[in-house]
């Protein structure tokens, strides 16, 4: 999914102070396009909290009815030096890249998209969809080691689940020890990471074996639900600090729980995510706009830039390639601050 605001805020990552108890993150509403446009809420980035781990980005939406009219358009857009996590509760998305992909991705299945030095993608409701889309997007910050990979992507439709005393565990990203059990994602990672969606029957409650050196957040869909003995509302987000060797989430009787657990070791870098692209510098941004806009002018006629008709040969070879099969042109980035973007000192740093 894009990040569609008009006018982005220049998000520099980096970990906030770290506290004893569960520290509570609001979302805010960010409406993904135009005037009929998807509202998502949004739990990180921002001031308090940036990231969590590696994890740099969480979108959650719905349910929302997508039986009439288009349901989620997200044109042909770029990705530098990110991850893109795609995971639903229900309903169905069709997932097209530069790379050739053509992946449609339903609940419980697994899309992730590596952007290395750069790739384009589109996110569709198909037709024929079930009526309700429901979900999370989630980005991962990639280490200075990994940003000038090659892009590629991943689609995994089978990831180990845990079934124990009303809860249900599926680690869908890294890894996690449910009662004894190790769940271990088949999915990439260039960092320590966790990902994984928690179901709880009403009264239950899951204790969590995990890594001290991580710090974890949990992002509440539906319930009344506790994260380490501090309630955490519907698409709100609790925030540990490392320390914890065992997290504990439990469940309220009156209704089942869903909510969603994002950790990994504190990411040691300070880098510049603003639009869809993460960088370090405020050049490499500037570059990775410029690239991309190069390829909107010569890819989309009907726009201010110009360009020949249709997708132009050869620009498969580019930095940001192609999106095949999508019915309209690419996003168009939007301007750059007038202020040079730059990150902050990391917390204890000046």
């Amino acid at each position: 999914m894009s990040n569609l605001e008009t006018r982005p805020a220049e998000q520099v990552c980096a970990a906030g102070e770290q506290g004893d108890g569960i520290e509570l993150l609001s979302p805010r509403d960010v409406p993904l396009g135009g005037p009929r446009a998807m509202n998502v809420r949004r739990t990180i980035p921002q001031r308090a909290r940036s990231l969590v781990g590696a994890w740099c980005f969480s979108d959650h939406y719905g349910p929302d009815d997508v039986s009439v009219g288009e349901g989620m358009q997200v044109p042909p857009h770029p990705h530098t030096g990110l991850q893109t996590v795609s995971w639903l509760f229900e309903g169905e998305i069709v997932h097209r890249d530069s790379v050739g992909s053509l992946q449609a991705v339903r609940p419980g299945e697994l899309n992730l998209m590596t952007a290395g030095v750069g790739i384009s993608h589109s996110e569709e409701s198909p037709a024929g969809r079930p009526p309700v889309l429901h979900g999370v997007q989630l980005w991962t910050a990639l280490p200075g080691s990994a940003l000038g990979i090659d892009p590629h992507f991943e689609h995994h439709g089978d990831l180990p689940v845990a079934r124990h005393d009303g809860a249900v565990v599926q680690v869908f990203i890294g890894k996690l020890v449910v009662a004894g059990e190790r769940l271990d994602s088949p999915a990439t990672t260039y960092t320590p990471l966790v990902g994984a969606q928690i179901d709880l029957e009403p009264g239950a409650e899951l204790r969590l074996a995990v890594d001290a050196d991580h710090e974890h957040a949990l992002l509440v869909d539906s319930g009344d639900v506790t994260f380490e003995g501090c309630a955490v509302p519907p698409a709100g987000l609790g925030y540990a600090a490392p320390g914890r060797p065992t997290l504990v989430v439990r469940a309220a009787g009156g209704a089942p729980v869903r909510a969603v657990l994002i950790g990994g070791l504190p990411f040691a870098e300070d880098v510049i995510m603003w639009w869809n692209f993460m960088g370090r510098t405020h050049e490499d941004i500037a570059r990775a706009r410029d690239d991309w806009m190069a390829l909107v002018a010569e890819l989309d006629p009907s726009g201010p830039d110009g360009g020949p008709t249709g997708y132009a040969a050869g620009a498969a070879g580019r930095r940001f390639g192609q999106v095949q099969g999508y019915a309209s042109g690419p996003l168009r980035a939007p301007a750059l601050p007038d202020l040079r973007l730059k990150p902050r000192a990391r917390p204890g740093q000046g």
